[in-house]
């Protein structure tokens, strides 16, 4: 990665954790000691800005200027591309993905597979960028899911004491079957391979509650806020274990993000029109770039891969 290429994945990551907090005291003074660095500093936060729609806002420098120090860029033709305001980032940050770790008793990296052994003989399966920790003990069998996907074969406890998950404010507790769960954004996904789990939003104002036999799925935004589920091929459950992901009426802005654990860095989805859309298809995890503008070209997005860590989903 060139110096210039590394200021500006700088500049957005600043920019990520302005969008994400805009009235951050934190935030606002660590961009404004960023940009005091170094003439390169300001160049790569005016192109940043650029392509997250935030020209104007508190930049002190004209845009020639910006030019004239920076010189050409290959990133700044995406200028032209109109990306607007509503971009999100997809993938890990690192001051989160810190804490995540710390807290994780497992951790995966990019397009990263695990098998474990849990302490009561049930299997999982972790999927890239994914981290859990666990609870185990006479009368618990408790897995927390704190990032990315994972599938889990459970087998009966000696005491009846069924296996639970925790995604988000996603509660899926299961005696013995198997099935995948997966955080994706606000959207939690469910998919039963074997037998029966009970899925639940305690916190919501309906305690929603639903037993799903083999063959369901569930798409949970905003814990019970937005709920989308239907039948499939027990064959297509955790498909992603087997190089495919594979998407039935779930939103573009969810299967983006599943397909980015297979690739290095951000993602980012500068797209607001299609975040929400729905689609469905098999998608080759092998070329996940590929995968990525099998997804949101038909609605008009295109992938661009700006450095080998960092991918921008912009209007065609």
């Amino acid at each position: 990665m060139t110096e210039q290429d590394r200021l500006f994945e700088e500049a957005t990551d600043l920019i990520i954790r302005l969008r994400n907090d805009p009235t951050s005291p934190v935030a606002l003074e660590m961009i404004s000691q960023w940009r005091a660095r170094s003439l390169d500093h300001e160049a790569a936060w005016f192109e940043a800005s650029e392509i997250f729609g935030l020209a104007g806002n508190a930049l002190k420098r004209s845009r020639a200027d910006a030019k004239r120090r920076s010189g050409p860029s290959r990133r700044s033709v995406l200028i032209g591309f109109g990306v607007g305001a509503a971009a999100f980032a997809v993938g890990r940050e690192a001051l989160p993905w810190a804490i995540i770790q710390a807290r994780a008793d497992y951790v995966t990296g990019t397009a990263e597979i695990a098998h474990h052994t849990l302490p009561d003989g049930s299997r999982m399966t972790l999927g890239p960028d994914s981290a859990v920790a666990l609870s185990f003990s006479p009368t618990q069998r408790r897995v927390d899911l704190l990032a990315g996907m994972s599938y889990f074969d459970v087998v009966a406890g000696n005491d009846a004491t069924p296996l639970h998950i925790e995604a988000q404010n996603v509660a899926a507790t299961c005696g013995d079957g198997s099935f995948d769960i997966s955080i994706d954004g606000p959207t939690v996904s469910l998919g039963v391979d074997r037998g029966v789990i009970h899925v639940g939003v305690p916190q919501s104002p309906t305690r929603f509650a639903e037993m799903l036999p083999a063959g369901r799925w569930m798409a949970l935004t905003n814990g019970a806020d937005a709920i989308a589920q239907g039948v499939r091929d027990t064959s297509e459950i955790a498909a992603w274990r087997d190089g495919r992901i594979v998407a039935d009426q779930e939103t573009v802005a969810a299967v983006v993000i599943r397909i980015a654990r297979w690739l290095p860095g951000r993602v980012v989805l500068a797209d607001p029109a299609i975040s929400n859309r729905r689609v469905n298809g098999v998608f080759d995890l092998s070329q996940p770039l590929a995968a990525l503008e099998a997804v949101v070209h038909p609605f008009g997005g295109k992938v661009r891969q700006i450095s080998p860590f960092l991918t921008v989903i912009t209007p065609i």
